[in-house]
């Protein structure tokens, strides 16, 4: 999309920069490669794993961006404004992350870390947004721990069941303002 065609971000040594249509197949393919091996779940073919490698129908709706290391394609997240319908949680005036994946052979290096700060940085370039929102997993603890090391503060009142699991999703979000 548009708005980060020309946005790159540089944090050695990860270039963070838009998606192109090259790497969408690879996007798709670590989405559920970091969501398996982190026991999110356990069918590589679930439902909800076929929906995010629709990577090309989302690309055109959202903005989505990926994190290269050395040439390789190590991370990706979709950025989706309220009233998207990839929007899961956000509100007018919000930008939520989704998707966010980190390739598990890169994890726990600042990859992930690294995507949230460039996503705060894309959501301060929108002049109608004040907040950016993402839902993490109840017990992923690592990830929780990340989001509020940057600020973000949880949001029980808008905490969710995946419809028709026993999937409890948190929500958080960070005031730029702030």
């Amino acid at each position: 999309m548009s708005e980060i065609d020309d946005a790159k971000v540089t944090s050695s040594p990860l270039l963070i920069e838009a998606a192109t249509v090259a790497d969408y197949e690879r996007i798709g393919q670590l989405t559920v490669d970091a969501y398996v091996q982190a026991g999110h779940f356990a069918d590589p073919q679930h439902e909800y794993l076929k929906f995010v490698r629709q990577v090309a129908r989302r690309d055109k709706y959202c903005d989505i961006l990926v994190a290269r290391k050395d040439g390789h394609l190590v991370a990706s997240m979709t950025l989706i404004q309220a009233g998207n319908e990839y929007a899961d949680i956000a509100l007018e005036g919000e930008l939520e992350i989704r998707m966010l994946s980190v390739d598990p052979g890169v994890q726990r290096t600042g990859a992930g870390k690294a995507m949230v700060v460039a996503a705060i940085n894309f959501a301060r370039q929108l002049a109608d947004v004040h907040t950016v929102s993402l839902t993490t997993g109840e017990r992923w603890l690592a990830a929780r721990s990340l989001y509020e090391s940057l600020g973000f503060i949880h949001r029980a009142e808008r905490d969710w069941v995946v419809p028709n699991t026993d999937i409890r999703l948190v929500v958080y979000s960070l005031n730029l303002a702030d």
